[in-house]
Order: C-alpha cells, then structure tokens, then sequence
C-alpha cells in the first residue's frame, strides 16, 4: 500500500468535512444526489469524449498504481546490485551464461533488455529498440494519466454549470421565500463536488501518476545503461561506480 496516497486523500476529505462539522454545517447539508449526478456524471461524459476507451481502461488499471507499491518494479540499489553481479558473471563465464538468470528477473524490461544482451544484438540496435520502447511506455501511459488531469479541467466547470442550473430553479419558486436559502446552498454544493474532486482527487492521482512514470522511466535508463556497459565488457567497479552516480549517495 502506498501510505502517502491513502494518508493524502483521507486527509484531504478528513480537513473539509471537519471544517465543515466545525463551522456548523450538517453532513447531510452537503449529500446531494442530484448534485453528484451532474457533476460526476457530466464530468466522465467528457472524459469519455475526450479520450479512447483503451486510454481510459488503461488510465483505471493504473489507479492501482496511486494506492498500492507495485511489487515487479525493483528499488535503483537492486538494480546495481543485480547489474555488477551479472557484469562479473559475463566476465568470468561469457555474455551466455547470464541466460539461466532470466526466470529470476521479475521486472519485465529488465528481463527483455538483458535477453537481447545474450542474443547477441547489435550495440546500436539494441539501444534503439529500448529507447523506442520507453518512448512508448512514457506515451501511452502519459495520455493515460492526462485522463484524470482532463477530469480535473472538467469537474468544476461542471461544477459551476450545476450550480447554475440549481439557481434556475431556485427562480422558480421565488414565490416561496422560506425555501430560498436551503435551495441557494442546495444549489452551490454542485460547485463544491466540482472544486473539491478536482483538487482533491483527480489532479492529485494524475500527478501521482506522472511521477510513477518519470519514476520507472528513470530506472529504465539504469537498466539500458547498465546492459549496455555489460555488452561492452565493463569491469563490475565500474559499473557499480557508473550507476551510482544515477542516485543520491550521502
């Protein structure tokens, strides 16, 4: 579980519910079903408008993502550790030998990036071929995270569109003044769905989920550049010299 995620939404909804509590106000004052209706539903219409549906079935697979660590993807110290044991290897055994190692490598780019070392593939190839796959990784799962950040634009504008349609019919009944004020606040709780699940929820999982990327991209270059200085024969000091310099050493 990723206890920053979890800690921020909760606190996020925590703080202006309780500011809400504090401030008088009822919980059911700010329960609208018609409300969530207009908003959320005219918000997903958008996104829905807006983007593929293998965008938007990939942007939910990453949801997960947001909330719980994913267990396939290893730490920087892990793949310098596993990089200078296998530059040893190549060294003593030859390039072949780091063959049998392949069903303990979980992480499936590393796996990929190091079979074509064994398979003997060109230097310049071999380059190639894995830049273009993290170009595609960092392209299809950005338009995937660009799903919430649209959500985000969306929300409070139809937020403010829900608003104004609770005010229409606040109009409506002018001729009742005692149902005036419930109705105005009825009315601006749209805005508060819209405003509140975009700064609270869509925004933030979207950051969230542009930082994973630029996360696992990072280590996707650690991984090529490490592969490649094993193809080139580099000694395992070198390499482990090599990649630290990819992370904060005190």
């Amino acid at each position: 579980m990723n206890k920053a995620s979890v800690i921020g939404i909760c606190l996020g909804i925590a703080a202006i519910l309780g500011g809400n509590l504090l401030e008088g106000g009822r919980l059911s004052s700010i329960v609208q079903g018609s409300a969530a209706l207009i908003v959320f539903g005219g918000t997903f219409g958008a996104v829905f408008l807006s983007f593929s549906l293998k965008d938007i079935m990939m942007s939910a697979n990453m949801l997960r993502s947001v909330f719980v660590e994913e267990k396939q993807l290893p730490e920087d110290h892990a793949i310098i550790r596993d990089m200078v044991d296998y530059a040893a290897r190549a060294r003593q055994k030859g390039i072949l030998s780091l063959e049998s190692e392949m069903g303990n490598i979980r992480y499936s780019f590393f796996r990929r990036a190091l079979r074509l070392v064994v398979d003997g593939i060109d230097p310049k190839v071999l380059l190639s071929s894995l830049e273009q796959d993290n170009r595609t990784f960092e392209e299809e799962r950005g338009r995937a995270a660009r799903v919430f950040e649209a959500a985000g634009g969306y929300a409070p504008t139809i937020g403010i569109i829900g608003a104004v349609l609770g005010l229409i019919h606040v109009m409506e009944n002018l001729s009742d003044p005692a149902k005036l004020g419930s109705g105005i606040a009825v009315a601006f709780v749209a805005t508060v769905y819209g405003v509140a699940s975009a700064n609270l929820v869509f925004l933030p999982i979207a950051k969230k989920m542009m930082n994973n990327i630029k996360r696992e991209i990072f280590l996707r270059e650690m991984i090529i550049d490490g592969v490649l200085s094993i193809q080139a024969g580099r000694s395992p000091y070198y390499l482990r010299e090599h990649l630290g310099s990819y992370i904060y050493r005190k």
